[in-house]
């Protein structure tokens, strides 16, 4: 069982920045690709950012390439995204993942089928 829980969530004006935390425990979360999605009011889940925890490979949603970065520390067992320049459109429940799947897999598969969910933390960018 892998438990994950979201932080860092808030209000910012539009070209504004903010990271993004999400605590990971759990006896083989290290084993799982970590992602991070996001749910707009009225919109599917969908993917933003993903890296494996072995060698830190990442993949990108077109959407926020070049203005998003995800990370991780696996020291600290903490998977971060930090992102810039922010947008309105960008206004969203952002929710951690792990799973098994590869990143290219992770970018395309329904959110459905994830393994672990953490609760979500708002992001609220203003115009």
């Amino acid at each position: 069982q892998v438990q994950l829980v979201e932080s860092g969530g808030g209000l910012v004006q539009a070209g504004g920045s903010l990271r993004l935390s999400c605590a990971a425990s759990g006896r083989t979360f290290s084993s799982y690709n970590m992602a991070w999605f996001r749910q707009a009011p009225g919109k599917e889940r969908e993917f933003v950012a993903a890296i494996t925890w072995n060698d830190g490979s990442t993949r990108y949603a077109d959407s926020v390439k070049g203005r998003f970065t995800i990370s991780r520390d696996a020291a600290k067992n903490t998977l971060y995204l930090q992102m810039n320049s922010l947008k309105p459109d960008d206004t969203a429940v952002y929710y951690c993942a792990a799973d098994s799947s590869s990143l290219w897999l992770l970018s395309r598969m329904r959110y459905t089928s994830i393994n672990y969910w953490g609760q979500g933390t708002q992001v609220i960018v203003s115009s």
